[in-house]
């Protein structure tokens, strides 16, 4: 059965999004039509928890399988990242109100100084009768442009001395309330991502997610949720990549023979091609374990560290082989280079992938 979902899945991308790709990394995002079509295929409402997890990891490797970056962190965003937070701590009002495949999700969390490390969040939120007004500005936010609802990040009590995130709240921000400014910023790599800076000016929030003041307690299980969620796209863009440069690899002549032919770069393939292997056995394990409700932080930083470094890898093997053109801006070796790169920050950085793998040792 997982066969058949993997091949309609593959069907439904060729169609609707492989056609369209390069026309949204140039205009800087997934198009409106594009949203609908895939809501209408019933890719953007597929299951975050138990078996039918399955079903979304087969999906999210697919979707990193059709090589372009910028549109899978746009859908995963979307469809997995934000509304985490209300699959897991919201309340059954607040979910019939905005999980709908048809209002676009995006994740408000990252600051200009508070990004890997969120102790110097800066937006706040002060109550005002029964809900709060957010003021602060937020970067780097996948969707969002089109973004019909924000989950925020911010302040909404004087965390002490220390601070760190104590006294932090998760809220719901409606797209369509005054005082929201977007602004679009331009990234080396995720282009189709439509990320920008989000200024929020006495917003009033339609919500707080779970309680008051206990954003940390609702990050992490989230944040474990969204390498795995990154592990699995970066999984299906290194596949992406590798069947690229294999098929380069033997149709490229040189000095009258394929570069395949060439004993170093057969076996440099074969080395990334063992080791992807390996991260996506793992990748599904681990898609194994969340189904089972027994993900945990350290195995999601392994995937989120292994698999996005890979894709480092494998792109930068990808350019050195197709030389010269492999170096030109629009070239695909070039923008593979570019979405790979990001990969290795979003959802939390290396660096600090290595420090919980660390602090997780036994």
């Amino acid at each position: 059965m997982t066969d058949d979902f993997r091949q309609e899945v593959r069907s439904v991308l060729g169609t609707v999004v492989l056609p369209h790709a390069d026309r949204w990394e140039q205009q800087g995002h997934v198009s409106a039509d594009g949203w609908r079509a895939l809501a209408e295929a019933g890719l953007l409402s597929l299951p975050h928890r138990g078996p039918g997890f399955l079903r979304s990891a087969v999906f999210l490797e697919e979707l990193g399988r059709t090589g372009y970056a910028g549109v899978r962190a746009s859908i995963g965003v979307h469809a997995y990242m934000a509304p985490a937070y209300l699959h897991l701590f919201g309340t059954e009002s607040q979910r019939a109100t905005w999980l709908r495949p048809d209002r676009i999700a995006a994740l408000a969390i990252t600051e200009q100084n508070a990004g890997t490390d969120l102790s110097q969040l800066s937006t706040v939120a002060k109550p005002d009768g029964d809900t709060h007004r957010l003021t602060g500005e937020k970067f780097y936010v996948a969707n969002g442009s089109a973004a019909d609802y924000f989950v925020v990040l911010a302040r909404t009590r004087d965390g002490g001395p220390t601070r760190g995130l104590s006294g932090a709240s998760l809220l719901l921000v409606d797209g369509r309330s005054p005082g929201i400014t977007r602004h679009r910023q331009r990234t080396l790599g995720w282009r189709a991502a439509d990320t920008c800076r989000v200024s929020f000016d006495g917003v009033v929030a339609a919500g707080v997610i779970g309680k008051p003041d206990r954003a940390l307690m609702y990050l992490m299980p989230a944040l474990d949720f969204e390498r795995l969620v990154a592990g699995l796209l970066a999984v299906g863009g290194v596949q992406h990549c590798l069947d690229l440069v294999r098929s380069f690899a033997r149709s490229h002549q040189v000095r009258g023979a394929a570069l395949s032919a060439n004993q170093a770069v057969r076996h440099r393939l074969a080395d990334l091609d063992a080791r992807l292997e390996l991260v996506r056995a793992y990748a599904y394990r681990l898609v194994d374990e969340h189904c089972a409700g027994r993900l945990d932080t350290k195995a999601a930083a392994v995937l989120k560290l292994t698999a996005t470094e890979l894709a480092v890898t494998a792109a930068q093997v990808c350019v050195q082989y197709h030389g010269a053109r492999g170096y030109d801006d629009d070239s695909v070796p070039a923008r593979l280079y570019r979405d790979a790169v990001a990969g290795t920050i979003a959802a939390g950085a290396s660096e600090l992938m290595r420090d919980l793998i660390f602090e997780s040792g036994r």
